[in-house]
């Protein structure tokens, strides 16, 4: 007869006391067929990952000290522990202290697994082999028993078996790539559930298909440009074909062939018209690119163009096609991609149509696919996620990952060659912004032939004008080009370039561009500025082992701090892993770079501004905000910030006030500075005492660590005061905390003044001085950070560098609340705390 303690659940009910905890009691389940998986990410004593497969109604469990990897050489130690109930498997929350576990719990992974045979069998047998469907983990695994009879713990090890999804550890860390939450932060399926291998072989039979009438129009679906490559997940990669996107609508005998600029091209080439008719096709939307092949096999643009230019027939014209989002009277753009490809190709195959291919896909190692690509001379690959549907915008379910930049510009006007002749020297270039302003880019001088140069100055002295036609932009004459003032040639902004070219200038200028041909097929309204960025939703890992955020990384693996042994790289990851919770710090506020070129024990250098520094990303603000001195700096995007770091910058200091109003501080700071022989204790008292009297004062007040020895108590402030003011003003309430509590605080800097007690720094307040931003790492041995935190954790910090580099990323992917979150939308001014004080302001202080 059973009893209690036979239950699948008794070791797990008795270590906890639900009274207490609010993990769930559970029940076994009763039908016992269910494959789900998760994987909890547990900061107990100490941080660990739990890793729960379902099995006969309940989750059977082991603990992971070092978390899963991707790298088939890493062997991970798992500890076989008690069953978990199902539910279980959607619990986070904090088990309190002196309980079973006691610790933060959040869902890092879960989705569903796929036995390879009999999993109680496996269990029993002590090797387990699976497939994982998670929105983080994917592909084979295995589970293999390595503890002998009687030994304390039953021990096995989980590792990754080679495969499409196995990754170097050197190359992708999942655990510090993607830290949180899955249920806080959900990302896209790695991998779409178990499905046929058949795919259907007609419309009607597809999953998601709709029947319904042919769309008289449908935009194409646009890739996005993006800085690396999918991480991980169900991914197909085609080379991306240098040509014209076009797509085709086929109702009967009538076939429309539709360029992205929305012009039927049909009429230009009868001959690719009369093959889309041997498809046989009642009803039908194609989407490829037509090309022309040139003599070494490759994709030619320039043998395009001549294609419709009369000096060789359209017949040399193919079409490749890639999609179908309409077939026979069903709307397929539901569907997924898999299958909408699986359609088309049968369809490409069954007529075996000369000129009409089929644009194949390639499925393995991305960054191998990449390189492949780039080594034959290819444009590129489109990156397209398996399970997207067909949308008609710009999505990050389609990637471009190109070899080298290129895209289309708006031509504006050009320059004469200084010889007089009949040729151009360059062409001046723009892009539209989003609200319709047509920008300065720049220009172009060379890429044509002498020919070309003819013939482009015979089209574009047809539409000049008398002045640029830029609605944003340069306004001195000559600063189009290196050419004198006055040599521009503006025109109308009617025709539309396609430029290769290295990178962008922090103004937004193109460098070392190189013309490819004009394109006729995409309207000028149409052109818009390609910024290269990491898509929200979309893990990328960098494109080759050492780059990130499309930033070639150097010297990635030199230590810039002996004492932990932590490296450049190591620092490159972290600011790439906080960029979106740091830049709100640093966007549109001056900013000043600490570099360290051979790290925390060398020489560190304070830069306020570019000197020639080629930083990518990085933004020089106007020069008018800071008269008499060279343009100050903004680190504005995670690319700067990425680009900064492989410049050896490990911190970053802001100003006090924003562009828009640089000579009103828009926040207070107030640096706690303990002297030698301070105790932390008295630090963290101290940092309570300010906090009181700001209440006292009608302000409130928001705590980050410093990253070294002290803490920073920040007040923001409506923008409306001077910095003489708000200087004075903090300078004030330090000199009544000393006056006050001379015991703790000093109101005079230098080591002498503060033996054993805090120098309040309010010096921090004066115009052009800065303080490390949020989430800065110090340049200091340990690397510590400086973090916001909660006035409630301010007990359990250990010291000011209570986080380094190597442990915030793992501290924010257990916060549940922001503790900041009230700080943006906080409005108070000083002007009742300047009364409540008997502080002045001086006369004309008001910005």
């Amino acid at each position: 007869m059973a009893t209690a303690a036979d239950h699948p659940l008794a070791k797990y009910r008795h270590k906890r006391d639900f009274n207490r905890t609010t993990e769930p009691h559970g029940q076994e389940a009763t039908a016992p067929d269910g494959h789900t998986f998760v994987v909890q990410k547990h900061a107990a004593s100490r941080l660990h990952y739990d890793f729960r497969l379902e099995m006969n109604g309940v989750l059977v469990s082991w603990a992971l000290p070092k978390g899963p990897s991707f790298d088939p050489a890493d062997k991970r130690i798992a500890v076989h522990v008690e069953d978990h109930p199902l539910s279980y498997g959607s619990f986070e929350g904090v088990i309190p202290p002196k309980q079973y576990g006691a610790g933060s719990v959040i869902v890092w992974d879960h989705g569903t697994w796929e036995p390879q045979g009999d999993p109680a069998r496996s269990l029993a047998a002590g090797k387990i082999l699976f497939k994982l469907h998670g929105q983080k983990l994917a592909g084979t695994w295995e589970l293999v028993r390595i503890a002998k009879p009687g030994d304390k713990q039953d021990l096995w090890i989980l590792f990754k078996k080679r495969d499409a999804f196995a990754r170097p550890k050197g190359e992708y860390d999942v655990l510090r790539a993607l830290p949180d939450s899955v249920i806080s932060r959900p990302l896209a399926s790695v991998a779409s559930a178990t499905r046929s291998e058949s795919p259907a072989a007609t419309a009607a039979d597809t999953a998601g298909a709709i029947k319904g009438s042919l769309p008289e129009r449908l935009a194409p679906q646009l890739a996005t440009l993006s800085s690396g490559i999918p991480a991980f997940g169900r991914w197909v990669y085609e080379i991306k074909l240098d040509g014209y996107r076009v797509m085709a609508r086929i109702e009967g005998d009538r076939v429309k062939l539709i360029t992205r600029g929305g012009h039927d091209w049909a009429a230009k080439m009868p001959d690719l018209v009369e093959a889309i008719r041997e498809l046989g096709l009642r009803s039908a939307w194609l989407d490829g690119e037509i090309v022309v092949m040139g003599t070494n096999g490759l994709p030619s643009f320039h043998g395009l163009q001549k294609a419709f230019d009369g000096k060789s027939g359209a017949n040399a014209i193919e079409y490749f096609l890639f999609d179908v989002p309409y077939l026979d009277g069903y709307d397929l753009r539901g569907v997924e991609l898999r299958d909408r490809r699986a359609l088309l190709k049968g369809v490409v195959e069954r007529k075996g149509v000369n000129r009409i291919r089929f644009s194949a896909d390639f499925q393995g190692e991305p960054g191998a696919i990449l390189q492949s690509a780039c080594q034959m001379g290819l444009e590129g690959v489109i990156a397209k996620r398996e399970d997207s549907l067909y949308a008609s915008t710009r999505s990050d379910a389609w990637l471009k990952l190109k070899c080298k930049l290129r895209q289309e510009f708006v031509v504006c006007g050009y320059t004469d060659r200084s010889d007089g002749s009949t040729a151009i020297g360059s062409l001046l270039l723009g892009v539209y912004s989003d609200a319709g302003q047509l920008e300065s880019v720049g220009g172009v001088g060379t890429g044509w032939s002498a020919a070309e140069a003819a013939e482009l100055k015979k089209k574009l002295v047809k539409f000049e004008i008398d002045k640029a036609p830029f609605d944003a932009g340069p306004t001195k004459p000559g600063s189009w080009s290196r050419r004198a003032a006055g040599s521009e040639r503006w025109v109308q902004p009617r025709l539309v370039a396609e430029v290769r070219y290295a990178d962008m200038t922090p103004d937004g200028h193109i460098r070392h561009a190189t013309y490819v041909a004009l394109r006729s097929d995409k309207a000028p309204k149409d052109v818009r500025r390609e910024t290269l960025q990491a898509q929200a939703g979309v893990p990328l890992q960098r494109v080759d082992r050492a780059s990130t955020s499309g930033v070639k990384i150097t010297h990635g693996d030199r230590v810039i701090d002996p004492s932990s042994g932590l490296t450049k790289l190591d620092l490159v990851r972290y600011y790439e892993s906080v960029a979106d919770v740091m830049l709100p710090h640093l966007t549109g506020r001056p900013c000043s770079l600490v570099r360290g070129p051979t790290g925390v024990e060398g020489q560190l250098f304070f830069q306020k501004h570019s000197e020639r520094t080629a930083i990518a990303g990085l933004k020089e603000m106007d020069s008018a905000l800071w008269p008499d001195h060279d343009a100050l700096l903004e680190v504005g995007s995670a690319l700067a910030l990425v680009g900064a770091a492989q410049m050896n910058v490990i911190e970053f200091h802001t100003w006090n006030s924003t562009e828009k109003k640089i000579d009103a501080p828009d926040r207070l700071i107030l640096d706690l500075d303990p002297g030698d022989g301070t105790p932390w204790a008295h630090v963290q008292e101290a940092a309570m005492l300010v906090q009181s009297f700001l209440q006292e004062l009608g302000l409130e007040a928001w705590l980050k660590t410093s990253g070294g020895k002290g803490l920073h108590v920040v007040v923001p402030i409506t923008p409306k005061l001077g910095y003489e003011t708000v200087k004075g003003f903090s300078a004030a309430v330090v000199q009544h905390l000393a006056r006050v509590i001379p015991s703790r605080f000093v109101a005079k800097s230098g080591p002498a003044n503060r033996i054993g007690k805090i120098f309040v720094d309010y010096l921090r307040n004066g115009h052009g001085a800065t303080t490390a931003a949020a989430f800065s790492a110090r340049a200091r041995p340990g690397l510590g950070v400086s973090m916001p935190v909660a006035w409630d954790e301010l007990p359990t910090l250990k010291g000011g560098h209570h986080w380094t580099i190597a442990t915030a990323r793992e501290h924010l992917s257990f916060q549940r609340i922001d503790p900041w979150a009230g700080y943006w939308t906080k409005r108070q001014t000083l002007t009742s705390a300047m009364k409540l004080l008997g502080f002045k302001a001086p006369r004309r202080a008001k910005a």
